[in-house]
């Protein structure tokens, strides 16, 4: 592994009180003129000043101290590596206030970060570019030189120099159109003082936009900005924010701090969204919806979108973490939070229970790995910062948050959110301030439990078995770490200190028993528990453990898996746990098969797509055996049934679950090559693109693969020209996710071609050259050859961004042998 950089923070010398910025962007030639006149506090008196600055010239530089003469500086020294400049004064710089004044040029770069150009096209069909930004974590300072550590806040004042057709954003609100005076196509717009923010959400774009609007029920202006011509797909956001805003005032007892709120959709987007103040950045995909043809599944994720970033305007925005240490908490506690908004908004979605099967269990596959890292990792240089925004920091950081709520109850937990949001609004916090804050509202230890989740990385396997005395039940339970290459034999024995709810029969959906297990071993009884009555631990699936029963204790729950009489949620946890017990070696695969048998009434759609998804890796394990042809025959016998009762076509009173389920099955049984599947897709898929009867868009991704895993090169071209033609983004991406699906050589090479073509996205290329790792054996090593073959255009387009690990992630992940694992370590980590 490379040696961790040297890192120190900026000097604390000199501190920023106000930016008074002003950025004159070319839509032209990619390049800006900036002008910042900052209002600055020299604490110790020094002859110079360290900032953050990156790809930026500096023209000239002054300090005036506060009623005296302003010095020029006399040397700007640019340290490169480390992303800093030291402006050199000829005299010292008292003690005391005064402005510092710089004039300096930039580029719009391409790499979606820093201040950024992003490409579009017109109804006309003519291409342009916008001007945004992204900033977190670390490229304020490819912008405008500044303080760019998240403890460092300050004010900002800030106005922008643009065509006069354009429209113009900032954090805060417009307070002054005039007309610029040395160029007349040009106006300068004033935004209104913000309060004291971080720099990595300070935000601006320039572009052609369309909007729609509305108050929130506390007045807050809301506005979701679309592509010109496309207002009507903002509505959904729209809907979604306007509700989401007074819940969170509500629910933190801390109204939002700004006048109004922009959602607005780039074209170039790396990440889904940032969570900018009161001016939010989507891609497109996560905030438009089309009534017509947006599937349910994309109005879910962006309800989940809109959720977590509005939920930043206070956790993270208005306090905010000290250092990238504490990213996590940031990140794990909008993607917990995120749920409960949607629950909100939307009961129908049954939400909770798909936090288990995308969150909670992604986050325990990773942390059952030997190589994961604690919730909590502590960065230095911020280029380190990257590599923890992953399914740890968000997943796994998002499940201990839920846990953390469940032990704590809801009221307390509210009670001390609001302490914590109230003692250090405007300034910053550790993930320590919030534990105080939370163990003040309740009472309970919640420092030294949250420790065990956090400052470790894995978490507990529990096993129990039972024994009757007379009419109790006696329960032995054992905790050791899980992991998923088989019993941990480790010579420290990891504790943890895990909240245990323990339900029976009697009632189900309700604890008879909680205890904190702050042990390696503990004996619990439980009093009148009739030796009929089944036992089951973690209620809810929400405590961070695997369970493992004993052979008795699993054989009475079977029943009432089948007969339903277990929560959705439970019949989940336990199935996914039985999986992942046996891919550990601890179980044998037979026994789960087994118990898979008991979902044959499963009516509840995430426990499928739970299923489904273990039944998937369990199929790309046995890719590479003789017993690939019959797994696929299982899973024609698993789906088939249920995929009868569902039918092609939804029934009268059917809800946004069935669109889900039905998507889901249609598509396992069309890939599985299910006849009756195959031809139907067919037949509708001919339909379609002749244009006789439109696809509805919740069964296009299934009809979609299910003829590209069969199809030939025709097939391919069909594709390729519906893409083509799409003129909305989540239907360009729904196609481009599939095409791996195709399963001949030449045309698997052509799709990975594609890729990189102009015809997609630079963010999006991840997803087509992944679907083609994940979509057959054939596909993954092509697409690790391809990955090897064009590494370095690969690495310079991402510039070693979150998107480079993601797509080595997609690409890597299903071999299954030594010599593919030291090849990789090869190219990657040299």
């Amino acid at each position: 592994m490379p040696e961790k950089r040297p890192f120190e923070r900026l000097p604390a010398d000199v501190s920023p009180l106000n930016y008074g910025l002003c950025l004159k962007p070319d839509l032209i030639d990619f390049t800006f003129e900036g002008k910042l006149e900052a209002a600055v506090q020299v604490k110790n008196a020094t002859n110079q000043i360290v900032m953050n600055c990156a790809d930026i010239d500096i023209i000239t530089a002054s300090y005036a101290p506060e009623g005296d003469e302003e010095v020029h500086a006399t040397g700007f020294n640019y340290q490169n590596e480390d992303e800093k400049v030291t402006l050199s004064f000829p005299s010292t710089l008292q003690k005391g206030t005064g402005t510092l004044k710089i004039d300096f040029v930039g580029e719009l770069n391409d790499k979606m970060k820093g201040f950024y150009r992003s490409k579009y096209s017109t109804a006309s069909g003519d291409t342009r570019y916008a001007a945004v930004t992204q900033f977190e974590a670390t490229d304020a300072r490819r912008a405008f030189p500044c303080w760019d550590e998240p403890a460092i806040k300050a004010t900002f004042d800030i106005s922008l120099v643009v065509p006069k057709d354009r429209v113009a954003l900032s954090n805060m609100n417009v307070v002054e159109r005039r007309p610029y005076p040395d160029d007349e196509s040009l106006v300068e717009v004033k935004f209104a003082r913000s309060p004291v923010m971080s720099t990595y959400l300070v935000a601006f774009v320039v572009g052609e936009y369309d909007f729609v609007e509305a108050r929130s029920q506390d007045g807050v202006l809301v506005r979701v900005y679309t592509p010109v011509g496309k207002a009507e797909q903002g509505k959904f956001a729209l809907e979604v924010a306007a509700k989401t805003l007074p819940f969170y005032k509500d629910y933190f007892n801390v109204p939002y701090p700004l006048p109004k709120i922009d959602l607005i959709a780039i074209a170039d987007f790396a990440a889904g969204a940032m969570e900018n103040w009161g001016l939010v950045t989507y891609r497109e995909t996560a905030l438009l919806i089309d009534p017509k043809n947006s599937c349910s599944s994309s109005r879910q994720w962006v309800a989940l979108v809109v959720g977590h970033e509005l939920a930043h305007q206070w956790f993270g925005n208005l306090v905010t973490m000290e250092w990238w240490t504490h990213l996590w908490l940031n990140e794990g506690f909008a993607s917990w939070i995120e749920y409960l908004c949607v629950d909100h908004c939307f009961p129908e979605y049954d939400i909770w229970t798909q936090f288990v099967s995308a969150d909670y269990t992604r986050a325990q596959e990773l942390d059952a790995l030997d190589n994961s890292h604690p919730i909590e990792v502590s960065v230095g240089h911020p280029s380190e910062v990257d590599e923890i925004f992953d399914a740890i920091s968000y997943s796994k950081g998002a499940s201990v948050i839920r846990m953390l709520h469940d032990y704590i109850g809801d009221e307390d937990f509210r009670k001390g959110m609001n302490l914590y949001l109230t003692k250090f609004q405007q300034r910053n916090a550790a993930t320590e301030d919030l534990w105080e804050s939370l163990e003040k509202a309740s009472g309970k230890p919640i420092a030294a439990v949250m420790n065990t989740w956090t400052k470790q990385m894995g978490f507990p396997l529990i096993y129990v078995e039972a024994e009757q005395q007379e009419d109790d039940r006696v329960l032995k339970l054992v905790q050791k770490k899980f992991c998923a290459s088989g019993p941990y034999t480790g010579e420290d024995f990891p504790m943890w200190m895990v909240p245990i709810s323990i339900c029976t029969s009697e009632d189900p959906s309700c604890a008879k028993m909680q205890i904190l297990m702050d042990k390696p071993e503990l004996t619990v009884v439980l009093k009148d528990t009739k030796p009929e009555q089944w036992v089951k631990l973690n209620l809810g699936t929400v405590g961070f453990y695997r369970t493992q029963y004993s052979p008795a204790m699993l054989e009475s729950l079977i029943p009432a898996i089948k007969d339903l009489s277990l929560p959705p949620v439970d019949r989940l946890g336990l199935q996914n746990d039985l999986f992942s017990l046996a891919r550990a070696g601890i179980i044998s695969t037979v026994e789960v098969l087994k118990v898979m048998e008991a979902f044959v009434n499963e009516p509840n759609y995430t426990v499928w797509s739970d299923l489904s998804c273990n039944l998937g890796i369990l199929g790309t394990l046995l890719s590479h055996t003789d017993f690939y042809e019959d797994i696929q025959v299982f899973v024609r016998d698993v789906f088939s049934p249920i995929g009868e009762r569902l039918g092609w076509d939804p029934k009268p009173g059917e809800g946004h679950l069935d669109a889900l389920l039905r998507g889901l099955v249609l598509g396992k049984l069309g890939k599985a090559g299910h006849k009756a599947t195959l031809e139907e897709a067919r037949r509708r898929f001919k339909e379609h693109v002749e244009g006789k009867h439109i696809l509805s868009a919740d069964l296009r991704s299934p009809v979609y693969v299910t003829v590209l895993k069969h199809g030939d090169s025709s097939t391919l071209d069909t594709m390729l020209k519906l893409h083509k033609q799409a003129d909305m983004q989540e239907e360009k991406n729904r196609i481009e996710r599939v095409l791996g699906a195709i399963s001949q050589p030449e045309l698997i090479q052509k799709v990975l071609t594609f890729a990189l073509s102009e015809e997609v996205r630079p963010q999006d290329t991840v997803s087509v050259i992944g679907g083609v790792a994940g979509g057959s054996r054939q596909g993954r090593k092509a697409a690790w050859k391809f990955l090897r073959d064009n590494w370095e255009e690969l690495y310079n387009r991402y510039q070693g961004g979150f998107l480079i690990s993601r797509l080595i992630k997609l690409t890597v992940d299903g071999f299954a042998n030594d010599k593919m694992a030291a090849e990789v370590k090869v190219r990657v980590f040299n």
